[in-house]
């Protein structure tokens, strides 16, 4: 069961893992056979991890792979069960009552016919569970379950010589390969980096770490991950950041451990040892492999998320092969959250109702703003002072209100295709060009910032001169009729 909190992974316990220790038999490590101390034995440092034997010399046999012409089953390493004196090799686990246990193990007779029993129940009072006949030409392999009965919180798993071909009691019953635990269990934690608020157009960087809590190899394990609504997947984002199989990786299919699929817009890992580009490989548990697995890729924020939360899974499928036949699994992560900041994208267009007028003439702009969105856009101000060569007549805002001081329009809020409109008069009063420039902010990111400017140029010349007319007395050029006073609608 996974919870989840804001951009970070929080994950259940899973369920008690029990696994044997050194079930192979291969540490420590011989050249080619040889009798060593078991594991009560702790003060010797060749001591046989794991495994105790009712022998009263404490002494296991460990034969390395090809000794006398017998092969190992698994790894390089295998045991005998009789050593110098006819025994039982066991281990003792704590167990969960109810819980459901997987074995599994090699057998090989070493002269000829060798047979053992397997004994699994609390310490003291085990039970058989089953008997083991082989030859000395191949292993026999054989499975089965044991589930924990109540009250039995110590379980001891055990191997009983029973004959040896040949009487010899210091021969017989190879051993290999051994488990006893429960199943596979992976668990997925995912997290979003960095935890955000982000805005549209970050990258957001997604772990996912997959870790086996159970007692058996997770096989076959791949893990997929939809990219999230409102994201893009960033090209060449994808790596295997700690355990097998290191690295980046490629985006093509087929290239490695791990792709990005544009039909179904997801990456897929495939994850553990001996992972190819076609399969998942095994995944150890966190007695051998305590930190996981561990992927990663990118994804840029788009548009569509602005104003609210990208939020992810990702989910893994994998096989338990304990028993006769595989079981697959499968594994989900908690939700990964980002809170992605409100983004809008305001426009300024200005107008001058003429591009000339004369020294002492009014000129009239219109200064409209609009919001295309995605989000409202709060605290909205358009900036438009006015330049030297022009003097403040009035303001006529559609919203908000206009400081002829400092030439500040503050608007207010601009819901999502809204607009406003400032009507701003002004007197020139010297000559020259006069440019005029607006410029809007809001509290949210724009997304379009290059359309937030306006600027309009009005040519301001001189008033017109008019010579004056001849004097009574008849002196002066002709009268030159003057134009009509200017009508200042101020």
């Amino acid at each position: 069961m996974q919870h989840r909190t804001k951009g970070k992974a929080v994950t259940s316990p899973a369920p008690t893992q029990i696994a044997l220790i050194n079930g192979s038999f291969e540490q420590p490590a011989v050249s080619g056979n040889a009798l060593l101390p078991d594991a009560s034995q702790l003060q010797n440092p060749q001591h046989v991890p794991g495994w105790l034997t009712t022998a009263t010399d404490h002494l296991i046999e460990i034969w390395h792979d090809g000794f006398n012409g017998v092969p190992s089953a698994d790894g390089a390493q295998f045991a005998e069960l009789n050593a110098y004196q006819v025994s039982t090799l066991y281990q003792d686990l704590p167990t969960t009552p109810g819980t459901k246990l997987y074995w599994r193990l090699y057998h090989r007779g070493r002269l000829g016919q060798d047979t053992m029993a397997l004994d699994i129940g609390a310490p003291g009072t085990v039970v058989q569970q089953r008997q083991f006949t082989d030859s000395n030409t191949a292993w026999g392999f054989y499975t089965g379950t044991y589930t924990v009965p109540p009250g039995q919180a110590t379980t001891r798993f055990a191997f009983r010589s029973v004959s040896a071909a040949g009487g010899d009691p210091t021969v017989g019953n190879f051993l290999d390969g051994i488990f006893f635990g429960t199943a596979p269990s992976v668990t997925l934690t995912k997290y979003a980096i960095p935890d955000g608020p982000l805005e549209v157009g970050d990258v957001i960087t997604y772990r996912i770490a997959a870790k086996n809590r159970g007692g058996g190899n997770a096989e076959a394990l791949r893990l997929t991950d939809a990219i999230p609504a409102g994201t893009t997947y960033l090209p060449g984002s994808l790596r295997i950041v700690n355990g097998p199989n290191t690295g980046v990786k490629t985006d093509q299919s087929g290239d490695d451990q791990a792709y990005f699929d544009p039909a179904g817009n997801q990456v897929v890992f495939s994850l553990g040892n001996g992972a190819t580009s076609t399969q998942g490989g095994s995944l150890p548990n966190t007695d051998t492999l305590p930190d996981g697995t561990t992927v990663e890729y990118r994804v840029t924020i788009d548009e569509a998320s602005a104003g609210g939360q990208v939020a992810n899974t990702a989910t893994a499928t994998y096989e338990n092969r304990l028993g006769p036949t595989p079981e697959t699994l499968t594994a989900t992560s908690n939700e990964a959250d980002t809170q992605v900041l409100p983004a809008a994208d305001l426009s300024v267009t200005k107008s001058a109702d003429t591009t000339t007028v004369t020294v002492g003439q009014t000129v009239t702009y219109r200064i409209t703003v609009r919001n295309a969105g995605p989000n409202t856009a709060t605290g909205v101000t358009v900036t438009d002072p006015l330049p030297a060569g022009l003097t403040f007549v009035s303001a006529t805002p559609s919203a908000g209100s206009y400081n002829p001081v400092t030439g500040q329009w503050s608007v207010g809020t601009l819901a999502v295709g809204a607009s406003a409109t400032l009507t701003l008069r002004a007197k020139a009063t010297t000559t020259g060009p006069v440019t005029n420039t607006a410029t809007a902010h809001a509290n949210e990111i724009d997304l379009r910032p290059g359309n937030n400017t306006d600027t309009v140029t009005v040519c301001v010349k001189p008033a017109p001169i008019c010579r004056p007319c001849p004097s009574p007395s008849g002196s002066g050029g002709p009268c030159e009729p003057c134009p009509p006073p200017a009508i200042d609608p101020a």
